[in-house]
């Protein structure tokens, strides 16, 4: 088997990790998108693909994602103390409290999900995975056999299609606009990966003022359909 190549089982059960319907409430959450389109920032499919495309990039890849492979190893370790500084750092760049209520509520979720799915036997991981949705996500991709550069590619995925859904339903766009910017986006995930595969421990940061401004103005929006 290639170093590409996933095996079926563990291809499914990312697939499952992966999914909308997955019940640990990601369709709840815009990340300040709804605030970027009540105060006009995004009004077009080109503004939406825009804002889609400079967070994998100054975020997804710069923060999210080699924080989500070391907390693989972590966990692979078996090294709780690990695993619980690289969420300190994960949640001190999540810069308005909706962002780190957002990652620590998910990751409630997802840590209670998994321990009915009967991955967490023992509760000497919950404290650590409730603390953070990517945290589990790393738990569960061990768990199950998934290879980081496939769990870091369904990590991608899974948020990439959330906003964009968010996106439709907020601008308002249609469907065939949504899927649309997902192709575009796609294309360019492999190599986002690859690059945060690479990134080292003092280039992990991210820098995204536009998202702060429009997540902490998002808390006090007067009126929205989205938690964050």
């Amino acid at each position: 088997m290639g170093t590409n190549s996933i095996a079926t089982e563990p291809l499914l059960r990312l697939l499952q990790l992966v999914s909308p319907a997955l019940p640990v409430g990601g369709f709840t959450y815009s990340q300040g998108l709804e605030w970027a389109v009540e105060a006009g920032w995004i009004r077009t499919a080109g503004d939406l693909e825009a804002w889609l495309a400079d967070q994998l990039e100054t975020a997804i890849y710069r923060l999210d994602l080699p924080l989500l492979i070391r907390m693989q190893a972590a966990v692979k370790e078996r090294n709780t103390g690990m695993l619980a500084r690289w969420t300190d750092r994960l949640l001190a760049a999540r810069e308005t409290s909706e962002l780190r209520a957002e990652e620590t509520n998910r990751g409630r979720a997802l840590a209670d999900l998994l321990a009915a799915l009967g991955l967490l036997e023992s509760g000497d991981w919950r404290p650590f995975l409730a603390r953070s949705q990517t945290a589990g996500f790393a738990f569960a991709t061990v768990a199950w056999g998934i290879p980081p550069r496939a769990a870091a590619l369904g990590y991608v995925w899974a948020w990439l299609e959330n906003l964009v859904l968010a996106g439709v339903k907020l601008v308002p766009l249609g469907q065939t606009q949504g899927q649309r910017i997902i192709t575009d986006r796609i294309r360019e995930v492999p190599a986002l990966v690859e690059r945060a595969l690479d990134l080292g421990d003092e280039d992990i940061g991210t820098a995204s003022p536009a998202l702060a401004i429009a997540s902490s103005t998002h808390e006090c929006q007067y009126t929205r359909l989205f938690r964050s």
